[in-house]
């Protein structure tokens, strides 16, 4: 794999043969207001309202029917909006969903590239659907894709990811939906992507990213949007996300003890947590006092500690904790 892709050679700006429809320059490259989905009798997307700006990536995130896929999907055009709205560039992302798609790229969760292709075939016909196109051997070159001999169908999941993520950037898109983008890749390669991410941002392109790997997160994204039940959990930056007043205290001891009695000492009902065998964890605005609480309720006991380590609240702990709680930042 070469260098990733400079943020000059990704902002020349690009469009298919036909022409778009003109707009204003947008403030925003997502609007979304009071947007409500049914997906046939189920409501999956309820007031959702949120933004996401040029030149900056935006994670949308939540756990599994969240709502995450339903909204990023009606903002690309494929769902009717039961109610509210949605802009993309300015535009009505379903009634202008036909010009959309010469300036928006999309990375797909499922499909989107016919499965006896070949990456070099696979790419070329997309470049040749636009104007002014990334050259497809540099960028099958940047992403390790020149190796890769075998068809779609036949590719590891992590080919197949750096394929549909190329496809999706090939046209020089002004907003692209990038939806598990580092998915089953190696190092080098999500290091890769991250360089070309950070570029595309770097040339003024809005991206919004769905993904479930807080690495991802932490490496790219200027503001988060957490969603659950399709509505709005919280948003703002990580920063805003993670300074707060909150530990994680960490402990390991014994698999499996009964930590109930402690659980109910503690303060602002915080409990103890077994997030993998014989390791805890207690979330606590007040540390100290809580690390207090932990070791003589340890003594008194008579449990031994192996470890005990604090630290400030992660963003995988921040977005846990809203996820289950619906709370605000």
């Amino acid at each position: 794999m070469s260098n990733a892709l400079s943020a000059d050679s990704i902002s020349s700006g690009g469009s298919t043969s036909e022409s778009p429809v003109e707009s204003p320059t947008p403030a925003a490259a997502v609007s979304v207001e009071k947007l409500a989905v049914h997906r046939g009798k189920h409501l999956a997307v309820n007031g959702l309202s949120f933004t996401a700006e040029m030149g900056q990536v935006t994670a949308l995130l939540g756990p599994n029917g969240a709502g995450k896929t339903t909204t990023v999907e009606t903002c690309e055009g494929f769902h009717k909006a039961s109610a509210g709205s949605i802009t993309v560039l300015g535009l009505d992302s379903r009634r202008h969903h036909k010009e959309l798609t010469a300036r928006v790229g999309v990375m797909l969760q499922d499909g989107g590239v016919p499965l006896g292709s070949k990456a070099d075939e696979a790419l070329r016909y997309m470049a040749s659907l636009y104007a002014n196109p990334l050259d497809p051997d540099e960028l099958a070159d940047t992403l390790g894709l020149n190796a890769v001999t075998s068809t779609y169908r036949r590719m590891s999941g992590g080919e197949q990811q750096k394929l549909k993520f190329a496809i999706s950037i090939i046209g020089r898109p002004e907003v692209v939906f990038l939806d598990e983008p580092t998915a089953g890749m190696d190092l080098e390669t999500r290091n890769v992507v991250w360089e070309i991410i950070h570029s595309l941002r770097a040339a003024g392109v809005g991206i919004i990213l769905t993904t479930h790997q807080m690495e991802d997160v932490e490496r790219l994204a200027d503001k988060i949007v957490l969603i659950n039940n399709g509505q709005l959990v919280a948003e703002g930056s990580p920063v805003e996300f993670t300074q707060q007043d909150r530990a994680s205290i960490r402990f390991n001891a014994a698999v499996g003890i009964d930590f109930s009695t402690l659980s109910a000492e503690l303060d602002d009902h915080l409990s103890v947590e077994e997030f993998a065998p014989g390791s805890y964890r207690i979330m606590s605005a007040s540390d100290v006092e809580t690390l207090a609480k932990l070791t003589n309720w340890c003594v008194a006991n008579s449990i031994p500690l192996t470890s005990v380590s604090t630290e400030q609240e992660r963003l995988e702990d921040v977005i846990t904790r809203l996820d289950l709680q619906g709370g605000e930042l």
